[in-house]
């Protein structure tokens, strides 16, 4: 490795260190289903975030209330404290398109239509409202 690339490898490491987040990967739904759970939560209060995700219909609610949760204890787990009730804030949460496999379906007449079974990957920031202002 270069010593600027290791330069940079080490400023984002560091980097890290002070962010707070969550990574779910290869979730077997399109990525577009997932926006829109991601979408109804950014920028929220988290307790506020975990209750839209509870009572949302959508499946792809659940993992991302579970993936919530795992951002919560990183940010208590590297603070050493608990979070207290309006502190933390969904800074940022964006879904990335996974692998996709591809499948053939009969069709009439011998032909097969192509099936593409979608998969996504969410990362989900945790922080304070003053981190959310930068």
């Amino acid at each position: 490795m270069g010593a600027r690339k290791k330069i940079s490898a080490e400023k984002r490491k560091e980097a890290l260190k002070t962010m707070y987040f969550a990574k779910l990967q290869n979730v077997p739904t399109s990525p577009r289903k997932m926006r829109l759970v991601a979408d109804m939560i950014r920028g929220m209060e988290v307790n506020r975030a975990l209750g839209v995700l509870k009572f949302s219909s959508k499946e792809a609610a659940a993992r991302v209330e579970k993936l919530l949760r795992s951002a919560i204890a990183n940010w208590e787990q590297k603070n050493e404290r608990k979070a207290e009730s309006g502190e933390l804030y969904v800074t940022k949460i964006f879904v990335d398109g996974g692998a996709t496999l591809k499948r053939m379906r009969p069709a009439p007449q011998g032909r097969g239509y192509r099936i593409r079974k979608r998969s996504n990957h969410v990362t989900l920031f945790v922080g304070s409202k003053s981190n959310n202002e930068d």
